[in-house]
């Protein structure tokens, strides 16, 4: 092979190589920092291992905060409508926040089944709701416009 054909095929690999261990880092780096969204009821079906780090998304269910005096920790439970997960949280909760209303909460499963939030996301207005949490709760047969429950998906 000639030198200056050489030394164009060193450059080509030099420049492929160092393309393909860019595109490496960055696939290793986005998949380090993926948050899969995981409904109640997937939850409760042991979808997710403790320790994984995921979004929830449900309904706050009517009656289950319960404020600590002495921190800003909160416990709640989030609902499909079908299962139920009870959430932790330290820190202090969006100003929309209350029962009855849609959240997304980012955290992870301890060993026990309670989801350990680290950032709790309420919805802005009354008449938007996440996509995820919406498909959620059409999957599991509840109606998220009346947050009711309906006898069939197909009702």
């Amino acid at each position: 092979m000639k030198p200056h054909r050489r030394k164009r095929l060193g450059v080509i690999l030099f420049i492929a190589t160092g393309m393909s261990v860019a595109v490496a880092l960055t696939l290793f780096a986005l998949s380090q920092n993926i948050n899969m969204f995981y409904s109640p009821t997937q939850v409760a079906n042991g979808e997710v291992e403790a320790g994984t780090m995921f979004r929830i998304g449900g309904m706050v269910k009517d009656g289950s905060v319960e404020q600590h005096q002495e921190s800003l920790a909160v416990s709640f439970v989030t609902t499909d409508y079908t299962h139920d997960v009870p959430i932790e949280y330290e820190g202090i909760l969006p100003d929309l926040f209350r029962e009855g209303q849609g959240i997304v909460a980012e955290g992870r499963l301890n060993a026990m089944g309670v989801f350990q939030a680290s950032r709790v996301l309420a919805k802005h207005d009354e008449n938007y709701m996440s996509p995820e949490v919406r498909a959620a709760l059409e999957q599991a047969g509840a109606d998220p416009e009346n947050h009711q429950f309906r006898a069939s998906p197909e009702d």
